[in-house]
């Protein structure tokens, strides 16, 4: 990988870090609590807890996803970053600007 890749990475990175930043902000905003006294119907309140629970897990991945990316971030540099760690191939370019925070290529991802 050349440094003008990394360089492009290191900033898709980092561009992701801050979407995904922006995505949690507002996913927590989301999954508050479900005060009971609010004067909504009683499918409506179980509607909106059906919500919450998949803005949870929404939730839950977006901090996961933050959390590889900036491990990502910190190993960009190294000089084995973007070698699949099961076969020990380059990760194809593609797959790293989409999931900069994969280890592994796809054929052994699956």
């Amino acid at each position: 990988m050349t440094s003008e890749e990394r360089a492009a990475l290191k900033e898709s990175i980092q561009i992701k870090i801050v979407e995904t930043k922006q995505k949690i902000i507002a996913l927590e905003e989301v999954t508050q609590p479900i005060s009971p006294e609010n004067s909504i119907g009683r499918v409506s309140r179980m509607d909106a807890i059906n919500n919450k629970s998949v803005s949870e897990a929404a939730l839950r991945q977006a901090k996961k996803q933050l959390a590889s990316l900036q491990i990502a971030l910190t190993k960009v540099d190294n000089s084995n970053f973007g070698t699949c760690s099961n076969c020990k191939k380059a990760i194809q370019k593609a797959r790293l600007l989409f999931m900069p925070e994969s280890a592994k290529c796809v054929r052994c991802a699956r």
